[in-house]
């Protein structure tokens, strides 16, 4: 008799977990470049994505860089469309140079449009989290999820695993069905050794590391939890060596006020009011391209989505290999460490395969198994908004992009 009761309690428990509507945790690995799994050999990445879908790649959208594609993920539009368009801009609107180190300005709703998923789930009565995301932030409650934290990257990754799992332990009025979860490596030592470095290695295989603990967590919630694993760019390995370096200060001259620049390294926007000046300025970088290309905003390729009033009126881009300084040349030579290795991102993704990301998904909602061509990562949002059942705005992502991968 206990055990005809026995499993009709787990039937009734199964039954009730099916009917239960789903979660989504949306994790990122910045810089986790699309090769590492086959290069590094992470177990636990492997698993997970035997156990799921996977795409041969997510695309970012131009300029490949932490702000603007995180933004991008979570808003399904593009960054001339949300308005984050790079790490550093000029916005002439507030007379502000935004930079992602300015907290004050990071918190400001003002640069940050579209509905990002939390936002979305706050508007249909559901409730979110998130342990750090780009604009989750924000000094405007509405448009801020109903658990987050400012970022602060001491913060042990260990310590946010287990808060995700402690949110998926909330009674179930309190549980938030969509969370967003970031760390910043492998970024870092991609940066600072380059993307074929031990140090780099070691940091993918901290990240995995990290994975089998949130998934352990995940499963002893018998929660109906779908995992999505993304990163924002790739990264490209480029020698420590003179030849590498563009140095801007040799090409325009710093000390004229009517010029506004903006370095990321991969690119520049420059800032010009009049549009004689806009032509003379073109014209001298034109008269100087070496290892970059100069274009005026109204050439900027149609598929960057790329003509928002914060990007530059004219954009020096450098060449894959190549990066942009700021300072003199003989200041660079006596403190640069010639010989060694960095990584940078930033190029356009449709010219440099190395800034290509990360997709992997697993969960009750996900078609395992399947595999789908790399895309660009606009399209994360209607798959999540279709598990959570939310109704779309208008994006620019396209939800029939990733519908091999949803299971009902």
């Amino acid at each position: 008799m206990r055990k005809y009761l026995f499993e009709a309690i787990l039937l009734f428990s199964l039954s009730a977990q099916a009917q239960e509507k789903p979660y989504v945790i949306l994790v990122s690995f910045d810089g986790f470049r699309h090769d590492y799994v086959a290069n590094y050999n992470p177990p636990n990445f492997k698993k997970f994505i035997a156990n799921g879908a996977q795409a041969e790649a997510i695309i970012p959208s131009f300029p490949s860089k932490t702000f603007p594609n995180h933004y991008s993920i979570v808003t399904g539009l593009n960054p001339g469309n949300h308005g984050l368009v790079d790490n550093s801009f000029y916005d002439r609107a507030s007379n502000e140079f935004y930079g992602m180190r300015k907290k004050e300005l990071v918190v400001d709703p003002q640069y940050y449009g579209g509905v990002p998923l939390w936002e979305l789930a706050k508007k249909n009565n559901m409730k979110s989290a998130s342990f750090f995301w780009v604009g989750s932030e924000l000094s405007e409650e509405q448009r801020r999820p109903d658990y987050y934290f400012p970022f602060d990257d001491t913060v042990d990754p260990r310590k946010r695993v287990q808060q995700v799992i402690d949110w998926l332990k909330l009674p179930a009025a309190e549980r938030p069905h969509l969370i967003t979860l970031y760390f910043s490596f492998p970024d870092h030592e991609g940066h600072d050794f380059g993307p074929n470095a031990i140090e780099t290695q070691h940091a993918v295989l901290r990240a995995d590391s990290l994975l089998g603990e949130l998934m352990a967590g995940v499963k002893a919630t018998r929660l109906p939890v779908n995992v999505i694993v993304v990163s924002d760019h790739g990264m490209k390995e480029l020698p420590v060596e003179e030849e590498t370096f563009i140095f801007v200060d040799e090409l325009i001259n710093r000390k004229d006020r009517t010029i506004r620049l903006v370095n990321g390294g991969t690119q520049m926007h420059l800032y010009v009011d009049s549009q004689h000046k806009k032509d003379s300025v073109f014209t001298l970088l034109k008269q100087q391209e070496k290892n970059f290309t100069v274009l005026k905003k109204e050439d900027y390729p149609a598929q960057w989505n790329y003509t928002h009033a914060r990007v530059g009126d004219v954009m020096i881009l450098a060449q894959p290999g190549f990066y942009i300084r700021e300072g003199t040349r003989a200041r660079f030579l006596s403190q640069a460490k010639l010989g060694t290795k960095m990584g940078v991102h930033g190029y356009d993704p449709a010219t440099e395969r190395d800034m290509y990301g990360i997709f992997y998904a697993q969960g009750p909602n996900i078609n395992k198994g399947s595999k789908v061509a790399a895309f660009q990562n606009i399209h994360v949002y209607p798959l999540i908004a279709k598990i959570l059942g939310l109704p779309l705005p208008v994006i620019d992502g396209k939800e029939e992009v990733l519908i091999g991968v949803y299971r009902k």
